[in-house]
């Protein structure tokens, strides 16, 4: 199971008890959310994009946000083109809706953070399914995933009036 395999991978900085597992899904931002107990921002999704030079980059970005696609052309030269769910498993080892830059064992497999996480102390990335997080610091986050840059890629909605 691929949070076994997150797990492992943890183990070497000494974290693998951090990983929090729940009885419910949190599959999707909203469930993880309630699952956490946080507003859905503070969950760190990671998306999955092809990438022309080694196949696939991840995007890890702020729950509440939606990619904006001249900002992520003028960044990678390219348009954002998300993976297929079969091609996500074959990348990085996760299925959809446990998605995570940890433990990918695939080395061609480019991992980004996106700067829409910088708002919070701490955000909460699934851990290899769809029934698990971990709490991490932005720096904490870039340094596990192993990512490579930060990126200004993302849309962060306005806030809504009362």
């Amino acid at each position: 199971m691929a949070i076994e395999k997150v797990k492992e991978y943890f183990r070497q900085f000494g974290i693998e008890d951090r990983v929090m597992e729940f009885e419910v899904s949190s599959a999707t931002v909203e469930l993880a959310a309630r699952a956490v107990g946080v507003e859905g921002a503070r969950i760190c999704k990671t998306l999955s994009f092809k990438d022309g030079e080694s196949g696939c980059m991840l995007i890890q970005t702020a729950g509440d946000t939606k990619i904006d696609n001249r900002k992520f052309k003028d960044t990678f030269g390219q348009k954002a083109k998300m993976l297929t769910a079969e091609e996500v498993v074959e990348f990085t080892g996760h299925a959809i809706g446990g998605v995570c830059a940890f433990a990918i064992e695939n080395p061609e497999v480019k991992i980004y953070c996106d700067e829409s996480m910088k708002r919070f102390e701490t955000v909460f990335p699934a851990c290899g399914s769809s029934n698990s997080a971990i709490e991490f610091t932005c720096d904490e986050l870039y340094q596990y995933s192993r990512a490579i840059g930060w990126v200004d890629v993302c849309k962060i909605p306005e806030p809504q009036a009362e």
